[in-house]
């Protein structure tokens, strides 16, 4: 679906063909169609080739790589779409990954897939790929293992820390193969970004499903954001509860808890309730795939009842750790640089504090010496 999705939008795959014929897979051509799902027009990609029942190792198909045409840009993206899945497979068959079989996705389809994508991927050109959660589908399939529910053992594995969708539809939606690709190539997991979209590709699955058209869609575009230098972004979730009957000994406990198991940043607002009662507003601000942890701490430590959830992208000034020296010793901090390109530093507050208890000096004295040594530093 990734494969069609591509060429779909734009990827010539007289090139994707080029590459893949390179590997030395028996007769393996690429067959492009035009269908509809659910009354939607999009691209299929068959992948043609003689019956064949390998079952490869990581060594034969790097070594298939390696003597292929493919650029070295192509050839990292597939090695490491490989070795994810390699070490997945290792994991949940308890070997290595030098030992491990490809059954499925060392097959002559799955090996042009990942290549397809690896020579469409190279070929866009892409600065940063953002996908959504991922629906894996429920029910059970067959591998070669035997049946499985689903997400399957090997595709449960490479979406480890990655978030999910809830999906109604009982079949498999993502592959091991799908899953690589994703753990491999995803730099953000979250909603669509600020962006302006310039070509779309749809790339159609063979199932026909009940619920939803059987699509990958493919959107292709700028950052708006692009044009200011030194920032990034990225997204995160922030959770938030109101609590009116915690004391401030339990809500500082909770708040260690937070911070203990990745919370980025725990803070209180004061309001009021209904009935005019005084409250908190208790927010956490995580990385999405921490949610269900740090709810947990929410509901077990203030006794909530209910927590809010909001997906939120955030732009950040892209920051880098510095070190300064004082006449009291060494200080951590963090410098930036603005749009403009000034830049300015914070230094780090923990080890000012230590210095400051340490030499039995004021702490502003500890940061404005950081600060001043930084100074020096960069007017060099």
């Amino acid at each position: 679906m990734l494969l069609a999705a591509l060429v779909d939008a734009g990827v010539p795959l007289v090139e994707m063909q080029a590459g893949i014929d390179s590997l030395g897979l028996p007769s393996c051509q690429l067959q492009l169609t035009e269908v509809k799902k659910k009354g939607f027009r999009a691209a299929k990609v068959d992948v043609l080739h003689e019956p064949e029942h390998a079952h490869r190792h990581l060594h034969h198909i790097t070594a298939m790589i390696e003597q292929s045409r493919l650029t070295d840009s192509q050839r990292s993206v597939a090695h490491k779409i490989f070795r994810c899945l390699a070490e997945a497979e290792a994991k949940v068959h308890g070997s290595t990954i030098e030992k491990v079989h490809f059954h499925e996705v060392g097959a002559v389809d799955s090996i042009a897939d990942i290549c397809g994508v690896a020579i469409g991927l190279d070929w866009l050109k892409l600065d940063r790929i953002v996908c959504s959660p991922i629906p894996t589908g429920h029910g059970f399939v067959n591998i070669a293992h035997g049946r499985c529910s689903i997400p399957a053992p090997a595709t449960a594995e490479l979406l480890t820390g990655i978030p999910l969708a809830a999906s109604d539809v009982e079949a498999e939606l993502t592959t091991p193969t799908g899953a690589a690709v994703v753990k491999a190539m995803v730099h953000q997991f979250g909603p669509l970004p600020n962006m302006r979209i310039e070509k779309i590709g749809y790339g159609a699955g063979t199932k026909d499903l009940d619920q939803q058209a059987n699509l990958l869609r493919l959107l292709i575009g700028t950052h708006s954001e692009m044009a200011i230098s030194n920032v990034e972004t990225d997204t995160v979730m922030v959770l938030e509860t109101n609590v009116d009957d915690v004391s401030g000994e339990v809500l500082g406990y909770c708040f260690q808890q937070l911070m203990a198991a990745g919370a980025l940043d725990v803070f209180v607002v004061p309001i009021q309730m209904k009935k005019q009662r005084s409250a908190q507003l208790l927010s956490v601000i995580c990385e999405p795939e921490r949610t269900a942890e740090l709810e947990s701490i929410l509901f077990q430590e203030t006794g909530t009842l209910g927590i809010r959830r909001q997906i939120r992208q955030r732009t950040k000034l892209i920051r880098t750790s510095v070190s300064v020296t004082t006449r009291w010793g060494e200080v951590r901090g963090k410098q930036a640089t603005l749009p403009d390109g000034s830049r300015h530093f914070r230094p780090e507050f923990d080890d000012c504090q230590r210095l400051a208890q340490q030499h039995a000096v004021p702490l502003e004295m500890v940061m404005q010496a950081a600060q001043n040594s930084w100074q020096a530093d960069t007017s060099v």
